[in-house]
């Protein structure tokens, strides 16, 4: 197909979705790449909505608090029950059952999307069925009398406002950020013809869904195959798939096809599950249905999970969290150590203190990782064409002891905390390390899912014993295999776990050269 000489690249947003109005053919090459771009850009900022929604639980937790208390401060002021125990424990109670039950009333998932009177009224609800419980209660106690009807009435009439517009402002907010791309969830169709137009229409028809379809990938060819679905583009064949989830910021890939094509959906199942995003199975056109228990929902479409991403929304930032504290106090602590070491490697060999490397990241992106120099300059080997081994001419003697002690690694600590590593993860490999001559990959079938999580310095693979040198294709396996383990199990109990370990795992140096 002739490409088409227009520019697409360096508009705004506004531009592109003028320009993919204004043209009629959706198949057309120039469609295609102003579509892209328009991806591209509307790919920046992503945000998640369970955060937002639990920063919202928080702000309305605060917001009920500081009315009660307010409240009590401006009404009871000159009052001998001005700090009286009680109202402040009743209205601590109230401000943590409050979004409790607006969380069981529906008020904080995909409805923040709806009309505003219908939030309004879920939330007065709730709030009056809480004063009504509460009025009982304190009847049923006798403690009626205790409490002013006054502050009791007001705090509550109070409260309820604030929450509902507390709602109302990030309903406006989520509102524009959706506008913007920037909080929906990011979905690529896998399949063609009448089962993906179905589809795409039966996921679009809610609007608020927090759904954003960014293209269609499918192998058969355009007379069995439409390239467009509606306005949806065909942008290109599975095989294209990983490096366009990588580059275009995709978050679940929806498989399109009959559960009979089974052998084409296990080639593709091994093709896309090194991925960091969830993977789900279209069921809107099976006529074999299942318990309701078996689904999941994405909009109104009922969806088999496959693979789901690792770490997701507060998982992830906990584990930022952590990276970060932990990070930082281990860069505190062990400066004086990094001096000396800093100071022993200048004194021994000339050149630069730390040597970079380029590996792979999360998502198989490549990132720079900084290390002590353990080699003599002329010698450093950044692409890790040969691996080290025992008595290595290339390692200084200040570079055998740091290396194995691990000391040469904790130049890392920067990399965590410029959220290139996490503390705990997979190792980073270099791009051309090899084991027995053959590159990792090669070795062992998914090797890159071990990129589906940030790589740490630290992981349960060296934990078990697989550290250092991978010079067979044996130890690149079991590493890999222990990686994976801890891709799946992750949690940050088992962080902790791996970081107390750790120190305990460095005294086994019969690998570290």
């Amino acid at each position: 197909m002739k490409h088409d000489p227009r520019p697409v690249g360096h508009i705004t947003i506004d531009q592109l979705d003028t320009l993919l109005d204004s043209d009629q053919h959706p198949g057309t090459e120039f469609y295609r790449q102003t579509w892209l771009e328009r991806v591209k850009q509307r790919a920046e900022g992503r945000m998640s909505f369970p955060i937002l929604s639990g920063v919202l639980m928080a702000a309305d937790l605060a917001l009920v608090a500081l009315c009660g208390f307010g409240i009590q401060w401006f009404y009871l002021h000159g009052s001998e029950i001005l700090f009286s125990t009680r109202y402040l424990v009743f209205t601590t109670i109230v401000s943590i059952l409050a979004p409790g039950l607006l969380q069981a009333a529906g008020c904080y998932g995909t409805g923040l999307m709806k009309a505003v009177w219908r939030q309004a009224v879920r939330i007065l609800a709730v709030m009056s069925g809480l004063l009504l419980a509460a009025m009982a209660a304190l009847f049923l106690a006798k403690l009626g009398d205790e409490y002013s009807r006054v502050w009791l009435v007001s705090f509550f009439v109070g409260s309820s406002a604030l929450v509902v517009a507390s709602h109302a402002a990030m309903r406006a907010q989520m509102r524009h950020w959706h506008q913007q791309g920037r909080l929906s969830t990011r979905v690529v169709i896998v399949g063609g013809g009448e089962p993906a137009e179905q589809l795409v229409a039966s996921l679009q028809e809610n609007n608020s869904s927090l759904i954003e379809i960014v293209g269609l990938f499918d192998d058969r060819d355009d007379e069995r195959s439409p390239g467009a679905v509606g306005r949806l583009p065909k942008l290109g064949k599975v095989r294209d798939l990983v490096e366009f989830t990588r580059n275009y910021g995709v978050e679940m890939l929806v498989i399109s096809l009959p559960l009979t094509a089974e052998n084409r959906l296990l080639q593709i199942m091994n093709h896309l599950w090194v991925l960091p995003v969830d993977i789900r199975l279209s069921a809107h056109a099976q006529r074999l249905h299942y318990h309701p228990r078996t689904y999941s929902w994405v909009g109104n479409v009922p969806m088999i999970d496959v693979f789901d991403q690792p770490l997701r929304d507060w998982g992830r930032v906990l584990k930022t969290i952590e990276d970060k504290v932990i990070a930082s106090v281990a860069l505190t602590l062990l400066s004086p150590v990094m001096l000396a070491v800093a100071l022993a490697i200048r004194l021994e060999s000339k050149g630069p203190v730390l040597f970079k490397q380029i590996r792979y990241g999360f998502n198989n992106q490549p990132i720079e990782v900084l290390k002590f120099r353990s080699m003599y300059t002329d010698m450093c080997d950044a692409r890790a064409n040969r691996l080290v081994t025992r008595d290595d001419p290339r390692v200084t003697r200040v570079g055998r002891f740091i290396r194995k002690t691990s000391l040469d690694e904790l130049p890392q600590l920067i990399n965590v905390l410029r959220g290139e590593l996490s503390l705990v993860g997979p190792r980073p490999h270099a791009h051309h390390a090899k084991a027995a001559d053959r590159l990792y990959d090669e070795v062992v079938d998914g090797y890159f899912a071990r990129h589906k999580v940030k790589p740490g310095i630290t992981g349960w693979a060296q934990i078990n014993g697989w550290r250092g040198e991978t010079d067979t294709e044996e130890k690149i396996q079991h590493r890999v295999e222990f990686d994976l383990h801890y891709i799946e199990n992750w949690s940050l109990l088992f962080d902790l776990q791996i970081l107390v370990l750790t120190p305990f795992a460095l005294l086994k140096t019969d690998n570290a050269y």
